[in-house]
């Protein structure tokens, strides 16, 4: 029987537990990385399958060296059962791994942790023209409660590092990418066409659930509930309700779906005289009262407007994830560098900055008219 909720499916997001190795935003590097753990965990199966020692534990076995492999419980598990890794291409995936931080993930049931349902939600590159996930904070959440959209693999703590994050997605598919089906459910378009009196499709009640989860007086009415179960959702007003609900959704969706296509704010640019401009960045700083952003060591931005900050998610504003997220970092136990700056593009990070505000404060002006709308 069908279960009696809004969706049909919902997973977790991944989980590497070895973030390090298994993303990088070059994807020549986790290329090279993931061939190197693939060959260690590989060549320890071997040395497994031919010990002397069968009563040998295999934590006291296996080769501890983090410039080699990242062990976890599980890996381990697949070794002692015999089972190898393989390389492949197409496991090469985009994913978003925290606000607006596009990232390549090698997606493998082995060398992730937990794919959870993404399988069936994301199969193939192909899958993410069309499928939208609303990621929503899992019960017990320790930051603020948030919400994102995204078309690719989010990660298990997408918009807070503290928490864990229910992705509820509008397609579910076969693992080989067919079967294409929608994961409303039947129940939920019969309460919705009852409620309202005429046929309302499974778009409409996407974006009127991603309109509620932004609503402020929503989030702070039903915090107690949201913290214990999933979020429920209440069917407001009238006809008209809805179609304002439902439209300012879809606002919301296309905005933080196409967040590359938005048009850069307008930031002052100071260039350092004696430096050559480049765009590249190492670590991104912004200053005490946040309206300025030391971009590198030739150039300046100034004018942040203070109300892109009121667009947060999880603990911080739009913003300062980018911030966070955008620098050169070299992990220390496995040497790996994980670099954002495009070589394709190399003012993406630059654009990406202003793009995020534009976004900032559309989504503030939109959640400002949402909340306007009665809970009742």
């Amino acid at each position: 029987a069908e279960a009696q909720a809004i969706f049909g499916l919902y997973s977790l997001g991944v989980n590497t537990n070895r973030d390090t190795w298994a993303y990088n935003y070059q994807p020549v590097v986790l290329r090279r990385n993931i061939q190197r753990l693939i060959e260690t965990y590989n060549s320890e199966v071997d040395r497994w399958k031919r010990r002397a020692d069968q009563t040998a534990r295999v934590d006291d076995f296996v080769l501890y060296d983090d410039k080699q492999i990242k062990w976890s419980g599980d890996l381990k598990q697949a070794l002692e059962r015999g089972i190898y890794a393989d390389f492949a291409e197409r496991k090469v995936r985009h994913a978003l791994y925290r606000p607006f931080t596009k990232q390549y993930l090698f997606f493998d049931r082995l060398l992730n942790n937990s794919v959870y349902q993404f399988p069936r939600i994301f199969p193939t590159p192909a899958s993410e023209a069309e499928n939208v996930v609303i990621c929503v904070s899992d019960v017990g959440y320790r930051t603020p409660y948030s919400t994102l959209v995204t078309n690719l693999i989010p990660d298990l703590h997408l918009l807070a590092s503290a928490d864990a994050f229910q992705c509820f997605p509008y397609y579910v598919y076969e693992e080989d990418g067919s079967g294409r089906r929608e994961n409303i459910t039947a129940w939920a378009v019969a309460q919705f066409t009852a409620h309202y009196g005429r046929a309302v499709s499974r778009w409409e009640i996407f974006d009127y659930v991603y309109a509620l989860l932004h609503h402020p007086t929503y989030r702070t009415r039903y915090a107690a509930n949201l913290k214990r179960d999933l979020p429920h959702i209440p069917l407001l007003g009238d006809a008209a309700t809805l179609a304002r609900l439902a439209d300012a959704g879809r606002r919301l969706r296309e905005l933080h779906l196409t967040y590359e296509q938005a048009e850069p704010y307008a930031l002052k640019r100071e260039y350092h005289a004696g430096v050559p401009f480049t765009p590249e960045v190492q670590q991104l700083r912004l200053s005490k009262d946040k309206q300025s952003l030391a971009y590198n060591a030739s150039l300046t931005l100034h004018g942040i407007p203070p109300q892109c900050y009121e667009y947060r998610l999880g603990g911080r504003s739009a913003l300062e994830w980018v911030v966070d997220q955008y620098r050169v970092k070299t992990d220390a136990r496995s040497g790996i560098t994980n670099d954002p700056n495009r070589y394709d593009d190399p003012e993406y990070i630059l654009n990406l900055i202003g793009r995020v505000i534009t976004v900032s404060l559309a989504t503030v002006a939109i959640v400002a008219e949402i909340a306007t709308i009665e809970l009742g």
